[in-house]
């Protein structure tokens, strides 16, 4: 199985054409306001266009109100939208619905029980997608680089395709997805040189890992 890639938390066009360039499977754009990485969605629209028919676009929300959702599905016309907060499986399926687009859940993972909540969301997903459980003050739901222990996942199976996520740059993501057994990786810190700022250089370095992998 060839392993796939998602670069998420885009803001720079040079960002955009390097996971292009480099054969990313999906692009995503935050917009989220206390994240580093968040967008005005008029700039995400921009800089998604040149990914049209070449990368799947994902927008990536965190406990999203009905106007946001509707918003951005106007707005970015995005493939997928990706819930990184508390949303259960009934308000998954209400923004399939209300946006007309594909959901990747976010689950944050810390222990083997984590991953039992996945099952819940099956019949709503197109896709899964395991990080790292943040620390109870932690202002951010996700992309601070941390990792879990990717062993956790190893051997369970999922009726949905599924990303790793947490903690992986271009050195790492090779053995996380042998330890892993992940068809599918995300990464967003791993491929800055400062909060919210991608490096292109690491970009297609983390992208040719993928593909080496």
């Amino acid at each position: 199985m060839t392993l796939k890639a998602k670069i998420c938390g885009i803001s720079t066009p040079e960002a955009a054409r390097a996971a292009l360039d480099g054969g990313a499977g999906w692009l995503g754009f935050v917009f989220f306001p206390k994240s580093p990485r968040n967008l005005d969605l008029a700039a995400a629209a921009r800089l998604a266009e040149p990914a049209r028919q070449r990368a799947q676009v994902v927008a990536l929300l965190v406990d999203p109100s009905d106007d946001q959702v509707e918003e951005v599905a106007r707005g970015l016309r995005p493939d997928l939208i990706q819930l990184h907060g508390r949303e259960t499986p009934s308000r998954a399926r209400e923004i399939a619905v209300r946006s007309g687009c594909g959901i990747i859940k976010a689950l944050p993972v810390a222990e083997p029980c984590d991953l039992d909540v996945a099952a819940a969301y099956e019949s709503v997903v197109q896709h899964l997608m395991f990080d790292a459980k943040p620390p109870k003050d932690a202002v951010l739901p996700g992309g601070a680089g941390r990792a879990f222990d990717w062993s956790l996942v190893a051997g369970r199976r999922f009726r949905r395709p599924w990303f790793l996520a947490g903690g992986l740059d271009p050195w790492n993501v090779a053995e996380a997805a042998r330890a892993a057994g992940a068809p599918l990786v995300d990464v967003s810190s791993g491929v800055e040189r400062g909060p919210g700022l991608k490096d292109p250089a690491l970009i297609t370095a983390f992208l040719d890992a993928v593909r080496r992998a």
